[in-house]
C-alpha cells in the first residue's frame, strides 16, 4: 500500500499541473494526422456549399487568429466522422484555423497553451503596474518600442516564473511587451531558422512571420509584425 501512494504522487508531481499539456514530445507529430483530416473537410464542405466553415472574428482579432474551423459545423454535417482529440472542442490544447483564405484556404494549428502562458504573464504585469504607479517590470529593450519581460520583477513572492518553449524550435523563447505594458512572444529565433531554410531571402517590406506559416502548422500566436533589415528580423510595436 505504501509502495502504491509513493508510486502515485511520484507520477502526479512528474505530470505537473499548472500546464498539462506541455510534454517533451514533438507537438508537430501530434497535429499532422488533425490538420490533414481538417483540411480534408473543409475543402470537401467548400466544394458542396460555396463558402468556407469559418467562425467569423471581429475586426479587432489578431491577423494570424481569426477565421477558426467550425469543427462542430462540420462533424454535425458529416464532414469529420469526430472532432480530434488535439481540439480545444474536444479537450485539447489546439485551435484550428483557416489561413490564406481568400487564394488557397490552409488549416493551421493555434497552440493554446502558449496564448495561456502569455495571458499568464500579463496578468503578472498588470499586477505589477497596479502597485508600482504604472511602472512597467521593464528588461532591456529588445527592439525600439518592446522590451524583455523582467519576471524576477514582475513575478509576485513564492510565485514561480513563467517559461515559453517555441512551437516551432522547442527551445526557449522571450516574452516582451510595449510601452503600455501589452505582453507578446518574440518569435525572432524562429523566424531566423526559417528564412535560413527559405531558398528566396524576405524583401525588406514583408512581414516575416509568413515564413513561419511555410515551414510549420502553427501560427505564430500573440505576436507583433517582422520586418527584415540588415539580415535579422526586427519586432514593430503594434500601432
Amino acid at each position: 500500500m505504501g509502495g502504491l501512494l509513493l508510486f502515485l504522487l511520484f507520477a502526479f508531481t512528474a505530470s505537473g499541473c499548472m500546464y498539462p499539456s506541455q510534454s517533451n514530445s514533438d507537438p508537430k507529430i501530434a497535429y499532422r494526422e488533425s490538420v490533414s483530416r481538417i483540411q480534408s473537410a473543409i475543402e470537401t464542405f467548400q466544394q458542396d456549399e460555396g463558402i468556407l466553415p469559418i467562425i467569423n472574428a471581429d475586426m479587432t482579432t489578431p491577423k494570424y487568429e481569426k477565421f477558426r474551423v467550425d469543427l462542430p459545423k462540420l462533424k454535425q454535417l458529416g464532414y469529420l466522422d469526430e472532432i480530434p482529440g488535439t481540439a480545444f472542442e474536444s479537450g485539447g490544447s489546439a485551435y484550428f484555423l483557416i489561413q490564406d483564405e481568400e487564394v488557397n484556404p490552409t488549416v493551421k494549428v493555434m497552440d493554446l497553451l502558449t496564448v495561456q502562458k502569455v495571458n499568464d504573464v500579463q496578468r503578472m504585469v498588470n499586477q505589477y503596474k497596479s502597485v508600482h504607479n504604472n511602472k512597467l517590470p521593464s528588461g532591456e529593450e529588445l527592439y525600439p518600442g518592446l522590451y524583455a519581460v523582467d519576471m524576477e520583477q514582475a513575478a509576485q513572492a513564492g510565485t514561480p516564473s513563467i517559461t515559453l518553449n517555441s512551437v516551432y524550435s522547442g527551445q526557449a523563447i522571450p516574452f516582451m511587451m510595449d510601452d503600455e505594458g501589452k505582453v507578446y512572444v518574440d518569435y525572432a529565433f524562429d523566424i531566423m531558422q526559417a528564412v535560413e531554410k527559405s531558398d528566396v531571402p524576405p524583401a525588406e517590406n514583408d512581414d516575416v512571420r509568413d515564413l513561419l506559416l511555410e515551414h510549420s502548422y502553427f501560427v505564430p500566436v500573440k505576436s507583433v509584425p517582422y520586418a527584415w533589415k540588415n539580415n535579422a528580423p526586427v519586432a514593430l510595436p503594434i500601432k
